[in-house]
Order: structure tokens, then sequence, then C-alpha cells
């Protein structure tokens, strides 16, 4: 592949259509720069997984993006919007990178505070702020509510219209662990508990979530059920809603759900069966009419391959699209984390002119651990059709986005990093690698 230099790149486009050409694959968009930071630790995925929200995100006047470098240091980088110089500041914090679930999670609030939470794996909370609004420095770790603060994994983020913050995290282990809520009030600059066991996993099973505010507020939340800690026995896709900040929850028929929700109580909104390669923690949207669209892959009973598809709620029903059309199949299962041939996959809307649509964001190897951009308009029945949009081949990259910048902006923006994985909790030799934000144009 073409050395890309400098730190705008516009992508080889002659190289990619050649390496399309050899496999029948998508065609390729021109409109893909790339704006490099420094360099990342790279032996895993733990800088470059889909549940990292976020990786990446922008306030009033910034970008920031954290990641962390070959000395298990997090480092917090930032650049006015418009502008590619980066100011990068190696912060006094560290993080087990030899366990890719310890990924850092950043966000900004209303005041332009930015949040952090980071290195987890069922052990304490690590909490901190920003000193300065929009600033780098951080402050000391500090608790959230000092209540089930113990065993936490999988820190998120989300933004909510008032300028306050929703962090959703899992409390106990794989196969045994309960989703837990804590919201932030901009005003008091304190956070409270939301739900102690938003969905109960009864000591048999836990969810694997992902969640979504839309325009009107709605939170969205989607998981698959997993009954051991074995990747193997993920199960069916579930869904709920909250149009009251997070205090009550409801299934799409608009039926009001008794918290905790269950097993027995969960909306399914498609029945996959275990040992169906389906994956958990991925990525899910909403249209301006709050209607979810949830991002997946399984392999159907009597397929020959693994897709990706896209679960979504329209007119009332709920469908079912596959986005791919794979040949190059593998078995999931296993615990810890896996390396595996495809990523798990960013869906989120795009406006197109005076259109909208959907765009599904992975990485494939039977495109050369290329990334690829598959994209559809919002109608009854989707039609996808695919581009690669990648510099160079990632090897096990996930894709994480810029939230708060789609919403202001529409602007799509990735984080970049070639990385390597193992499986379990093994790294593979590979140099510090650039990080940088891919700027994804339609």
């Amino acid at each position: 592949m073409k050395r890309l230099i400098g730190i705008y790149c516009i992508i080889s486009i002659a190289t990619l259509l050649a390496s399309c050409a050899q496999k029948s694959q998508p065609a390729i968009t021109p409109k893909t720069q790339l704006s490099t930071i420094g360099n990342g630790w790279a032996e895993n995925s733990i800088n470059a997984t889909v549940f990292r929200k976020n990786s990446v995100v922008s306030s009033d006047n910034y970008q920031f993006v954290a990641y962390y470098d070959s000395s298990a240091h997090v480092v917090l980088a930032r650049r006015k919007h418009g502008s590619n110089n980066w100011t990068m500041k190696q912060t006094r914090y560290t993080g087990n990178i030899r366990d890719a679930h310890n990924v850092i999670s950043i966000m900004v609030d209303g005041d332009g505070y930015l949040h952090m939470s980071w290195d987890h794996h069922n052990n304490p909370l690590h909490y901190c702020r920003s000193l300065q609004a929009e600033g780098l420095e951080l402050g000391e770790m500090m608790p959230m509510v000092g209540e089930d603060e113990q065993v936490v994994s999988y820190p998120e983020f989300y933004a909510m219209a008032d300028g306050g913050l929703l962090f959703a995290y899992r409390d106990g282990g794989s196969g045994n662990g309960n989703l837990v809520l804590n919201r932030y009030d901009q005003h008091t600059q304190t956070w409270s508990r939301l739900q102690t066991n938003l969905i109960d996993g009864e000591g048999q099973r836990n969810a694997y979530w992902q969640m979504h505010v839309d325009q009107h507020g709605t939170i969205h939340a989607s998981w698959v059920w997993r009954e051991t800690p074995d990747v193997h026995s993920n199960n069916d896709m579930c869904y709920a809603c909250s149009k009251d900040g997070g205090q009550n929850w409801e299934k799409s028929t608009g039926e009001k759900y008794e918290l905790p929700i269950r097993k027995a109580t969960a909306e399914v909104v498609k029945k996959i069966p275990q040992g169906s390669n389906l994956i958990n923690q991925t990525s899910m949207t909403a249209d301006e009419d709050s209607n979810p669209y949830i991002a997946t892959y399984y392999k159907e009973a009597g397929d020959s391959c693994t897709q990706f598809h896209v679960i979504y709620l329209h007119e009332g029903q709920w469908k079912s699209s596959t986005a791919t059309s794979r040949t190059l199949d593998f078995e999931l299962g296993g615990v810890g984390s896996r390396s595996i041939p495809i990523s798990r996959p960013q869906l989120v809307i795009l406006k197109n002119g005076n259109s909208k649509q959907l765009a599904l964001v992975y990485r494939d190897e039977e495109v050369e651990n290329n990334i690829v951009l598959a994209t559809s308009s919002l109608s009854n029945k989707l039609n996808w059709t695919s581009q690669l949009i990648s510099p160079h081949p990632v090897d096990r990259w996930e894709p994480s986005y810029d939230s708060e910048l789609l919403k202001k902006q529409n602007k799509l923006h990735l984080y970049f990093q070639r990385v390597a994985q193992g499986q379990a909790e093994t790294t593979i030799s590979l140099p510090p690698q650039p990080v940088g934000i891919l700027e994804v144009g339609l």
C-alpha cells in the first residue's frame, strides 16, 4: 500500500481500487482525510475498540482525543475546530494496557469540562475531570456516588440536552453483571444514581448493551444476553427506551417495564439463538421520529457466512436488513478479548443534501483489513452500497467516533490507528502506531 506522508493525507485511490478489483469489492470514495496526532500503544486493541464512548469528542471550540501511549499513560490531545494543530499532554494517569477491556472514555459537559473514566475490567471506578473548561489538565480521581463502584467495567458517557451527562457501566462480571446508570448535573457539578440495576442478570447472565440518546432526549438501549463468560453464549437482541431521562423505561410498544428488566420481561426484537456468532457491544442510532436502528453481526440459520445486520423499527414493526454479502467466515467463541476477522460496527445517520442515510462502519479481513463504509437511504427496505475509506489496513481496529461533532455539524470523524489483538488478553508484537482522526466525507 502506498505510504502516506504528512499530517493531512488523501487516500490513494488507485491503490485501493486495485485492491478492490482483485476481490470484486466496494468502490472507493476520494473524500476521506487523515489528521495524525502522535503514537499510541498498538500491541492489542485497547485504543481502538468499538465500546469506547468516546475516544474522540468535541466541545464548542475544540476536538479532544484520548489514547494510551507505550508507557501505559493516558495521553490527551486537542485541536481547535478547523485547525490541524494538535496540542498533546501525557497525563499522570496510567492503565493496564495489556487488557483490551481497559479502555479510556471521555465526554465534555455543557460547560466544556472534560470528564474521563479509564482502566476498568471488574475493578474500582477510575474517574476524574478537567480543572478548567476545555482544558487538558485533569484533577484528582474521585468517586461518582460512592456505591456500587468496586467492580466496574465498560464505562460510557452520553451527553444530555441540558448540559448534563449520563454514565453507564457494568457492575459485576461477564455472565453475572448488572447495568448501572448515573446522572451528572451541570449546575451542581455532582453525580447521582439514576438506576442501580436497570437490566438484571439475576446472577445467571449479563446484558451487553449499546445506547443512544436521540435529538428528542429519548434514551434508547438494546442488548444481547450472555449466559456464561464465553462469547459463544450470546443470544437474542432486546430493546428498551426512556422518555424521561432514564427514570422510567418502556418497550417499543409503549408498555412500561417493571424495573429491573429481566430476561423474562425483556422485549426481544430479534430472536437469535446461542452459537450464532452473535457479537456483543455494537452500536445503535435513531431517526428524527425516534425509531431505533441497531447494528450487529451474526449468522442466520442455514447461512454459510456471518453477515452484518441492521435491526430497526418501522411503523411499529421490527425488521432486519442484511447489509453485507461476506464470504469469509469464522467461529466466534471463547473468553476474554478475541481476535476476529471483522470488527464490531458503528451505525450513524448522516445528512447528505436533502436526504438522510444510514452509515455502517466496520473493518473486514475480506478487504485486507481496510475500513468499509456501507450506506443506505432511510426507508422501509434498506438497500446498501459500500465504499472503502481507509488510507491503509488497520489490522484489528474497531470504529469509534466523535458523537458530538456528528450531532452539531453532521461530520463523521473516526478514531484511526492500526492495532493488533491476540486471543484472550495476549498481545502481538507491534511498535507504537500513529494515532489520528479519519474525517469521512460523502
